[in-house]
């Protein structure tokens, strides 16, 4: 692994580790939302601040998976750089912009590819 790599790599395992800590933080909201609905008698249908539990269990939701789906993809942009094919198109095999990986460090099109879906 050279100095580029090593450096991508450790970059990528900061940003796990913060996508990671995140990820545990929404679990815990999570689970103390359904915790605090469970042991309230409230019935989402009827309580006017139902729909507003409802809502926020579903938010939270959808940004837990986000936030999990985010590792995942954190985790297979460290196996490339592993294999030495990070920073390259899948589908075209050309460099993938510094600019795109900046903003994007799990890409794993370049612009032009990526744009074609």
């Amino acid at each position: 692994m050279n100095q580029d790599s090593s450096a991508i790599r450790q970059e990528l395992l900061r940003l796990r580790e913060q996508t990671e800590t995140q990820a545990t933080a929404l679990d815990g909201d999570l689970r103390s939302l359904f915790e605090a609905s469970r042991s309230s008698n409230a019935d989402d249908e009827h309580d006017p601040e139902g729909s507003t539990i409802a809502f926020e269990r579903a938010q939270l939701t959808a940004v837990l998976d986000a936030t999990r789906q985010r590792l995942a993809e954190l985790d297979v942009a460290l196996q490339r750089v592993d294999a030495g094919s990070y920073g390259v198109c899948e589908r075209c095999s050309r460099p993938i912009p510094t600019e795109r990986l900046v903003a994007r460090p799990s890409a794993r099109t370049c612009v032009a590819c990526a744009d074609r879906r």
